[in-house]
């Protein structure tokens, strides 16, 4: 039975009429992953960068995630002609490739993702997902039409060359990631410098001018909605693990006595 693919982030993009706000999955688990789908955001992203994620997982986290109204892009740990290869053949549409810090790495990772002649993605179709075992038509001829790439600013030397990078073509949008930014710029763990945000600005502004969507990671609610207003069209507001963390430690707050100054007593 011949079957369709979902749109990709690109095509949402581009009929997108405000910012898309999504969340990290990081925890591995695909009954957390089902859970965030269903939760009413744009999209989720699924991170094997920092986190517990195989090619089994990730696969699995896709079924979970299957059906429900929510966009999935997936950040491998490199970007790797191999690693991208094999994402794409368990049916990831949408990759956000980390650390690119140039316009030749850009154009590696779209090679990546595109047959020859125009790449170098190795042909496997009947064997995977992506092509759902050759169920979906054409898909050799058309494959290229089903993936989205988007590459991530953070570097002081990605912000110097995001032009360039913006200018590859098959690069579909740019994310920055301010936490590897700032300490790129030796600002370790001040995201919310004023250097650190006027570099994301000004990645805002160029991805505009290239007629590209920008996303960014900002956890602190003032800072996203700052981004926002400023022309970011997607971006990550939270993470399940760091939602998980606060909770329970609200609820260890509410409900377990402080330690006394002594410290807490203990028995053998």
């Amino acid at each position: 039975m011949p079957l369709p693919l979902t749109a990709t982030f690109r095509d949402v993009m581009a009929t997108a009429e405000r910012p898309l706000a999504g969340m990290w999955v990081c925890s591995g688990s695909p009954l957390i992953a089902e859970l965030c789908a269903g939760a009413g955001l744009d999209w989720i992203l699924i991170d094997a960068e920092h986190s517990p994620n195989s090619l089994e997982t990730i696969l699995a986290q896709l079924q979970a995630i299957h059906g429900y109204p929510v966009h999935t892009m997936v950040r491998p740990p490199v970007n790797d002609t191999v690693l991208i290869k094999q994402y794409l053949d368990l049916g990831v549409q949408n990759l956000l490739i980390p650390m690119v810090h140039s316009a030749a790495e850009a154009e590696a990772a779209v090679a990546a993702t595109r047959y020859p002649p125009e790449g170098v993605r190795g042909v496997g179709s009947a064997l995977a997902r992506a092509a759902r075992w050759n169920r979906v038509p054409d898909y050799l001829a058309r494959a290229g039409e089903t993936v989205s790439v988007a590459v991530q600013i953070e570097s002081a030397a990605a912000v110097e060359a995001v032009e360039d990078i913006l200018a590859v073509e098959g690069v579909d949008a740019i994310f920055m990631g301010p936490a590897d930014l700032a300490a790129s710029m030796g600002l370790l763990g001040q995201q919310e410098h004023p250097k650190v945000r006027a570099a994301v600005e000004r990645c805002l502004d160029a991805a505009k001018k290239a007629g590209k969507p920008a996303g960014v990671n900002a956890f602190n609610p003032d800072t996203a909605l700052h981004y926002m207003d400023a022309g970011a069209g997607f971006i990550l507001v939270g993470a399940d693990v760091a939602l998980l963390a606060r909770g329970s430690e609200a609820l260890a707050a509410q409900f377990v006595p402080a330690a006394d100054d002594d410290g807490p007593t203990v028995s053998y």
